[in-house]
């Protein structure tokens, strides 16, 4: 299994963490099917289906928050709200005001619930205590962000966002315009600059070569580079951003390189392929943060 977004957040390294201690935490706010009543329901939910809440290998450790939310379209609800309040209207001789509409529409609501077919979503949380890694895989820092709310709710994870010297948006222009990556990273062919005046004039590259020329002029003309995909030690490609998230995350030759050694039991090959993505990944964001100039001094140290 390998992640396909990586939203980085901070602990102090090496962390010690008591994982029965943890697992209680999270218990707390453990994962249950979203009652009849209700839109959304979340909660953290055993990785292995195996009742425990954290699955550790090799002092990694991941999480699974699972989230579950109604399907009920404004557009049904309208309708049955429409459709009511005008039989509503022929009985009573007028049409129902403001507030009566609102009480109706909240009446259809709750009828219409427990009806409603739910949607479960999960999202992949992976600790790294030894390095102090924390990453979110998801594709926005919003989702992020309501995981790690959860995540504080019941735990005491002192957790910081990832701060570098450099900024990415910046780092990123740099690179563009000298036509050289960092070491041990290369530059792939998808790339996005922005402008930041009020027109937000925008340049999009996708598989394409980026003509350096032609990169160095829109630089020029005060764009920045905003999205930028790399490859890391021909190990690792992903898209960087200009909110230091890692997106497309994809997995190379080491895939084929671990062939040899991958077993037919399924558990086992879920370690496998776990020990080998955080040990890959915990490499490539060390790398990645001395590019961009190294860490600012933490908020707690300072």
């Amino acid at each position: 299994m390998w992640f396909k977004n990586l939203q980085i957040f901070r602990l102090p390294a090496p962390y010690k963490v008591d994982i029965e201690q943890l697992n209680n935490q999270l218990a707390t706010q453990a994962f249950s099917q979203c009652p009849s009543n209700e839109m959304q329901s979340e909660g953290w939910a055993s990785p292995r289906e195996n009742e425990q809440l954290i699955h550790s290998v090799n002092q990694q450790l991941l999480l699974l928050l699972s989230t579950e939310k109604k399907l009920l379209p404004s557009t049904i609800i309208n309708q049955v709200t429409k459709a009511k309040a005008a039989d509503l209207e022929e009985q009573q001789g007028f049409a129902p005001g403001r507030k009566a509409m609102k009480d109706l529409k909240e009446r259809v609501i709750d009828e219409l619930l427990p009806r409603a077919f739910g949607i479960k979503r999960n999202t992949w949380v992976w600790i790294d205590p030894v390095n102090g890694w924390l990453v979110v895989d998801a594709s926005s820092p919003t989702k992020a962000d309501d995981v790690i709310k959860l995540l504080l709710k019941c735990t005491k994870l002192p957790l910081e966002s990832l701060r570098v010297k450099l900024s990415p948006q910046t780092a990123m222009t740099d690179w563009l315009l000298g036509n050289e990556a960092p070491k041990g990273f290369t530059i792939d062919q998808d790339t996005e600059l922005r402008s930041h005046t009020e027109d937000k004039a925008t340049v999009r590259y996708v598989n394409h070569s980026l003509d350096a020329d032609d990169v160095q002029r829109h630089i020029a003309a005060g764009k920045l580079c905003t999205k930028l995909a790399l490859t890391w030690n021909d190990r690792v490609s992903f898209v960087l951003t200009e909110s230091l998230a890692l997106k497309r995350i994809k997995a190379l030759d080491i895939l084929d390189e671990d062939k040899e050694s991958r077993t037919n039991n399924e558990d086992e090959r879920f370690d496998a392929d776990f020990v080998l993505m955080t040990s890959e990944l915990a490499t490539m964001m060390d790398d990645l943060v001395f590019a961009l100039g190294g860490e600012m001094e933490s908020l707690k140290a300072a």
